[in-house]
């Protein structure tokens, strides 16, 4: 259960924060009841009570319990747990919702509740071991208990396939309501203009922590003390209202500890504000190239790199509908007192429709990081995130811009022609950053992180993987199974399209941007014959 719930961090230690609308709360009550109601209404209430008080006392904050009913020769089984990483006093509160809910399926003879936070289930039939069970007395001193078994159970996963279940029963559900997929949910806390200008001392240059070409952010403090940051917009154009409004409705519904969390926004005439999570160590790029340049150890950088990939599968492939960021690159990854990163400008994104392999619209981006074909073709799916995320990876590992050229004297190759022609010679290793101190273990699996980049920018689009493909990849620099690396499509300095073999021996042809699409036909169906 912690794998699933994990993504929520942010929930668990903020009391305020509003459940992600994809995920819950949802009750099941069973459609038969028990023959002798009034007891078995009594005892699988008392049941409830009890596991939900012992619950957030346990040390893994996860109870099974049986009871006996009293008026027959039945068992009553009920579980319940939290997410392992939330607080007790969160837990406590889930609990309580979790016993309402259920509370209210009597007589039903079994129910089911789901929340960001827990799970509780009871059912007059077995499913778990009754010799999963420890007494948990001492959780319930100072109240009256009527149930004479309950206890911690030493294995959940029984249970976990039922969250598993519950959840992708509720996810379908979710992903079938077209009106919501279409029009989000507003989830977020509305601001006063003045108020924010007074925290931001009047959007003063001193607290100006970032600028980018859809704003200016703003280090503020609110009256309740807490530290955030304020992104500034000004309307110049239906454009840029629209981006705003787009961000707005995106961000408010996501909840995931690798995505920068929105807390409110303020739209009064020209001033569109957003009220964001602080990130007290900025923005990913300085530490790679700017001010704070080798001060990241690979730990450090691996973490992020599967922070960020993450946070990426999330959008993907974990929210009731697919979004695709558009404009991931290392100034938009956002780092937290722990160096883990956040996604942050959700300005660009949009939505895939389920039933399309990608759609077509016109470019918007950051060149250097954005995938060949939305540049010149207009397609746009979840893979040009997947290859943007291979560019960022480049980057952690060499400490250099996408769009450097000075590498090997007079070259004039960009960051991914560089590090593929290292791979080719099998000389990747020579694009480890030099400021970044690596022992023999970790050049060995920084190099396989370098071809899990490669790979994430491979043409055709159908090379690359998804990437939840990819955090299953990166632990341990896992294999491309059936995959070969291939040459990458390049765009040189000047603007010109390289397309190379599907064999890395064979020298790249240049070609302009209006051969690209023909092409890249070309080279999938030699794909497919080769197959």
């Amino acid at each position: 259960m912690t794998h699933r719930y994990e993504n929520y961090a942010d929930f668990y230690n903020n009391p305020g924060t509003v459940a992600d609308v994809a995920v819950g709360p949802l009750g099941l009550c069973g459609n038969q009841s028990a023959s002798q109601s009034s007891s078995f209404n009594q005892d699988v209430e008392n049941l409830l009570s009890d596991i939900r008080v012992a619950t957030p006392k346990t040390s893994d904050f996860y109870v099974a319990a049986t009871t006996k009913i009293s008026s027959e020769n039945a068992t009553a089984y009920a579980v319940s747990q939290c997410v392992q990483n939330t607080s007790q006093t969160l837990c406590q509160d889930c609990m309580t919702r979790a016993y309402n809910s259920l509370s209210n399926c009597l007589p039903s003879t079994d129910g089911a509740f789901i929340d960001v936070e827990c799970f509780m289930r009871y059912s007059d039939a077995p499913f778990f071991n009754i010799n999963q069970t420890t007494d948990i007395t001492n959780f319930l001193k100072g109240r009256s208990s009527k149930v004479p078994v309950i206890g911690a159970a030493v294995g959940g996963v029984g249970v976990f396939i039922l969250v598993l279940t519950l959840t992708l029963l509720y996810c379908r559900w979710k992903r079938s309501t077209k009106a919501k997929e279409d029009s989000p949910e507003l989830n977020a806390v509305y601001y006063n203009y003045k108020d924010l200008q007074l925290a931001t001392d009047n959007f003063s240059k001193e607290n100006m922590i970032g600028k980018g070409g859809f704003g200016e952010v703003y280090k503020a403090t609110l009256d309740d003390k807490i530290v955030v940051a304020v992104k500034k917009l000004e309307v110049s154009n239906v454009a840029m209202k629209k981006e705003f409004e787009n961000e707005v409705l995106l961000i408010s519904n996501i909840h995931h500890r690798n995505l920068l969390r929105l807390l409110g926004y303020s739209s009064e005439v020209s001033n569109l504000l957003l009220v964001l999570e602080y990130m007290p160590n900025g923005s990913l790029d300085r530490f790679l190239w700017g001010a704070k340049k080798g001060t990241l150890n690979w730990y450090q950088r691996y973490q992020i790199i599967i922070g960020i990939a993450r946070g990426l599968t999330h959008l993907h492939n974990e929210f009731h509908v697919k979004i695709i960021h558009r404009d991931i690159k290392s100034s938009n990854i956002l780092l937290d007192d722990d160096f883990q990163p956040k996604i942050a400008d959700f300005g660009l994104a949009r939505f895939q429709p389920e039933d399309q392999t990608h759609i077509v619209t016109k470019f918007s981006g950051t060149l250097g990081y954005t995938a060949p074909e939305y540049i010149l073709n207009g397609h746009l799916s979840d893979k040009v995130d997947t290859y943007s995320f291979g560019i960022v990876i480049l980057e952690i590992v060499s400490g250099r811009r996408c769009t450097d050229t000075n590498f090997d004297g007079p070259s004039t190759d960009y960051l991914l022609e560089h590090a593929w022609k290292l791979y080719e010679n099998k000389k990747h290793m020579n694009l480890i950053d030099e400021t970044m101190d690596v022992n023999e273990y970790e050049v060995e699996h920084v190099m396989k992180i370098i071809e899990i980049a490669l790979l994430c920018t491979q043409s055709p689009v159908s090379n690359r993987p998804t990437m939840s493909e990819v955090v299953l990849m990166l632990p341990n620099g896992q294999s491309f199974g059936e995959r070969e690396l291939m040459r990458p499509t390049f765009i040189d300095h000047n603007r010109r399209v390289h397309i190379g073999s599907s064999k890395s021996s064979i020298g790249n042809v240049s070609q302009t941007p209006k051969d690209l699409a023909a092409n890249e036909e070309l080279h999938s169906k030699k794909q497919m014959m080769t197959k």
